[in-house]
């Protein structure tokens, strides 16, 4: 089945806008691992000034979930389309005044106040991007290929990842001085630029054909996460630990193997931030192909192919990394990306999609996955602790990856297989096989399917 102009352009939209959405919450991380320790907490001796920056890095995972629940509900109340709006501009925003603010040594301790308040801003704005973005595909694609074509939203996570991570490859090429001067403010200042661009595909965007069926059908909720809590508990409670392995493995990747490169094996940032290229860009190349086949075999066994793929991986990737050799590190990432993180995330669109009805399908995908998220999005900083005390080997951190691989294996375990469900339905969860209460629609009462 070819897809018709208009799943073209929500396709699109989803890519383009969450790419750079999602290139702006990831320049934050790069930027702690490589310079805010410098520039925003010299108090502190360098290993110090790392870990405070990775905490305020993990800051942005805390409040997420209250974006999620803050424009879920939004989004459940007067769409979808109109919500990721007004998301964008508070991303572009947020991080743009990042790249404006003076260092510490200009105005001392206001300088990490304002830089954590800009990140709480990035945290509520990144909180309800991806689960709008995922909602909108996924309830505009076509039943059989309802993965293939929602797993573009999480290709454009990707693509942010890699974006971000590119510019400061090429800030890297500047003499040291202007990095910390001035070059490290471009990739936020680059910001400003890309809300035009993400405003412009999205406001192309058709509204989803689900919400406005609601909105003629008069079938919107008062309070969405009121809802999402008394219909779906057991399916909130999944979605909660299953956004937890993928959530420290890419941060781990993307954050504190920088870090544990360039200042433990004494790799260059650019060897280590090209590293982090080509994880994302394995990632990119195998979205739509795991996406795909979700939709032959089902979301729930590449779940958990790829969760007990990081538990049995994760020692031998930390062996590869400690070589040192830059090919070695880099075929460590590549691998930890083909088929510990990549089919997870490829379906992770369309598994939070249908693990709730339509009525409050934003506001469940949203509040559950970044809570998991807040829980995990300290991994950057627990790394840096584990590894210190250990005179910065990376073993325990090796055994908390495993062990967040774990908790989300017991989630994947305990979800069912939703493929088949109906997505159009308001209450229902997975037609046949679904155990959540959800509302009789002829008499409104709590009944089990």
């Amino acid at each position: 089945m070819s897809a018709t102009p208009e799943l073209k352009r929500v396709v699109t939209g989803a890519l383009v806008g969450t790419a750079l959405e999602w290139y702006d919450f990831f320049i934050y991380g790069t930027a702690a691992a490589l310079v805010f320790n410098r520039l925003f907490f010299t108090d502190a001796d360098p290993a110090t000034g790392t870990i405070v920056a990775f905490a305020t890095f993990g800051v942005g995972f805390v409040v997420r979930p209250f974006g999620g629940i803050l424009f879920g509900h939004l989004g459940d109340r007067i769409g979808r389309r109109s919500t990721l709006i007004i998301t964008t501009v508070i991303m572009g925003v947020s991080t743009g005044l990042i790249g404006l603010l003076p260092t510490y040594p200009a105005i001392g301790v206001w300088a990490p106040v304002l830089l954590t308040l800009l990140r709480v801003c990035q945290g509520l704005g990144a909180g309800a991007e991806f689960g709008g973005a995922a909602t909108l595909l996924a309830e505009h694609a076509p039943p059989a290929r309802r993965g293939f074509y929602a797993s573009f939203a999480q290709t454009g996570v990707q693509i942010g990842l890699v974006l971000g991570t590119s510019v400061f490859l090429l800030v890297q090429l500047l003499p040291e001085p202007d990095i910390t001067s001035w070059g490290w403010r471009v990739p936020f200042l680059l910001s400003f630029a890309l809300i035009g661009v993400a405003l412009y595909v999205r406001l192309r965007v058709a509204e989803s054909p689900v919400f406005r069926e609601m909105e003629r059908t008069r079938e919107i909720v008062k309070l969405p996460i009121k809802d999402t809590l008394a219909r779906y508990p057991r399916n909130f409670l999944v979605g909660v630990g299953a956004h937890i392995c993928d959530t420290a493995v890419v941060y781990t990747l993307a954050t504190f193997s920088v870090a544990h490169a360039t200042g433990q094996l004494g790799l260059s940032n650019r060897t280590a931030l090209f590293g982090v290229v080509l994880f994302g860009l394995t990632v990119i190349v195998l979205q739509p192909v795991y996406g795909n086949l979700s939709d032959r075999i089902g979301r729930r066994p590449l779940n958990l192919f790829s969760v007990v793929f990081v538990a049995a991986f994760v020692f031998p990737y930390f062996v590869m990394v400690n070589t040192g050799v830059a090919w070695v590190v880099w075929l460590a990432m590549m691998i930890m990306g083909a088929f510990g993180f990549a089919p997870q995330v490829a379906v992770q669109p369309v598994f939070y999609a249908e693990l709730f009805g339509a009525r409050v399908r934003y506001t469940g995908f949203a509040a559950s996955r970044e809570l998991g998220a807040a829980l995990a999005g300290f991994s950057p900083l627990i790394g840096g602790v584990l590894a210190a005390r250990l005179d910065g080997a990376p073993w325990l951190v090796a055994a908390f990856l495993a062990g967040t691989a774990v908790i989300s294996f017991v989630a994947f375990y305990a979800s069912r297989e939703t493929k088949d469900m109906d997505i159009t339905a308001t209450d229902a969860v997975a037609r046949g096989t679904a155990t959540d209460p959800v509302a009789d629609p002829e008499g409104g009462r709590l009944v089990e399917e």
